[in-house]
């Protein structure tokens, strides 16, 4: 199958490995929000179940002295630069001392309540900077610690940093999951759709086949969403056919109707005699000319504007060649024949009139040899036939492809096989070309349409 930029499977693959970039960016986006989420709610209830756990050990003494001996249960609190802190201030007159964990090595200055003031439950949270570099977040409560309310300023400290990393390194291998599942889902998507794709590849194959002369309708099974587009083409083929045939007919039928008109103007011509009979007979031989060859270009229009032929023309033009060895054998009539078969987009029965008619006219010029030669070029047919005779002036060549135009009188003919030799070509679209040959006579190119 193709795979160019204006393919329909490049065009599915693309938009479909954009779409699923598209998605994997925005899942990763939200997958990674809704952690980072997460993860900061679940720190930060971490800080406040510290922080009632900090209250619950903290008393005060009658001279108002703090007192305790907190343990929260977590080792961090006891390592020094951990980042995780706590800390117990006195905030009313009548308390005196601080408690601090071991880990809080320096103390952590806190902004003033004017910048981040407290909220309904005097409790607020701020970052700052711990004793070794490190980010940290404070939650701070303020709390009532006996009758006299006499107040304490509670302080909870987390490694904010550590935080950080963590969402990092989650991030890290959520992007590094979802790039392998990328790549791996683009890979199997596009895999799927050549797959299901592939029966248009079958219907041009098909098709190829058809237009080459291999078959004559697109045969196999299809999917339902293109086996009404098969149908549709099998119907065309099968219509074009027909009226192929049907011009065939009538062109057939015209040609018997004027058959014996025709003929019986020639013998009533030939049977008056004198200036009168020849005049006839001159006249009704030009009149049967005429009707073959504009009945024989009805028929290639008809033909080729329909489903095409195709042509093997290797054997054809051996058959031939050796008919013209047989009709004079003193004549040496050299075949080049191809290294393969090549293929005419057309009739045999015209390919054998154009061969036909060239060798005939090479034969008849001939003086000892004459050459055929045919290949493949570019898609076309390139048949080329020469002989050693006397040849035709540059200046006169176009003159010998009228019909009926003769440059030399001594040998027999009508003057119409260069002729109608020009009008199949053109019919086909092809080109005839005669110049002057190695050999020393005439060489008669002609460019018919291959198979491409």
């Amino acid at each position: 199958m193709k795979f160019g930029l204006r393919s329909l499977s490049f065009r599915v693959v693309t938009f479909s490995t954009l779409w699923a970039v598209a998605a994997l960016v925005v899942i990763a986006t939200l997958i990674s929000a809704l952690y980072r989420d997460a993860a900061e709610r679940g720190f930060h209830d971490l800080l406040t179940a510290h922080l009632y756990s900090l209250v619950t050990t903290v008393g005060i003494s009658p001279d108002g002295a703090l007192n305790g001996a907190p343990d929260l249960y977590d080792l961090k609190f006891a390592q020094p630069g951990s980042g995780w802190y706590w800390a117990v201030e006195p905030v009313s007159a009548g308390v005196t001392g601080m408690i601090r964990s071991p880990s809080m090595t320096a103390a952590i200055p806190a902004p003033g309540v004017a910048e981040i003031p407290f909220d309904s439950q005097f409790q607020r949270l701020y970052q700052a900077q711990g004793p070794t570099g490190e980010r940290v977040d404070v939650l701070e409560n303020d709390f009532i610690l006996d009758a006299e309310n006499r107040i304490a300023r509670f302080r909870v400290m987390g490694n904010r940093s550590e935080l950080e990393l963590q969402i990092s390194d989650f991030e890290r291998q959520l992007y590094s999951y979802l790039s392998v599942f990328g790549v791996s889902m683009i890979a199997v998507n596009a895999l799927v759709i050549l797959f299901g794709l592939r029966p248009l590849d079958k219907v041009r194959t098909a098709l190829s086949q058809v237009r080459e002369g291999t078959a004559s309708r697109l045969d196999g099974k299809f999917p339902s969403e293109i086996e009404p587009l098969a149908n549709e083409t099998n119907a065309l083929i099968e219509n074009n056919r027909r009226i192929v045939e049907r011009s065939r007919t009538q062109v057939g039928n015209l040609a018997h109707s004027l058959k014996t008109p025709v003929a019986v103007l020639l013998n009533e011509g030939r049977a008056m005699g004198g200036a009168k009979g020849a005049l006839i007979v001159e006249q009704a031989s030009a009149m049967q000319q005429q009707v073959e060859h504009y009945l024989q270009r009805a028929r290639i229009a008809a033909q080729r504007d329909s489903v095409v032929y195709r042509t093997p023309t290797r054997e054809a033009l051996q058959r031939l060649v050796r008919v013209f060895r047989k009709v004079d054998a003193t004549i040496e009539l050299d075949f080049v024949e191809p290294g393969r078969e090549v293929i005419f987009a057309g009739e045999r029965e015209d390919f054998e009139e154009i061969v036909g008619n060239l060798l005939e006219n090479a034969m008849k010029w001939a003086k000892t040899r004459a050459r055929v030669g045919l290949v493949e070029e570019a898609g076309a047919v390139l048949l080329s036939i020469e002989d050693d005779g006397p040849g035709i002036p540059e200046d006169k060549a176009r003159d010998v492809l009228r019909r009926g135009k003769r440059l030399d009188e001594s040998k027999p003919g009508t003057g119409l096989g260069l002729s109608i030799v020009n009008d199949l070509v053109r019919e086909y679209g092809g080109e005839l070309k005669l110049s002057r040959s190695d050999l020393g006579g005439l060489k008669a190119e002609v460019r018919l349409p291959g198979p491409g």
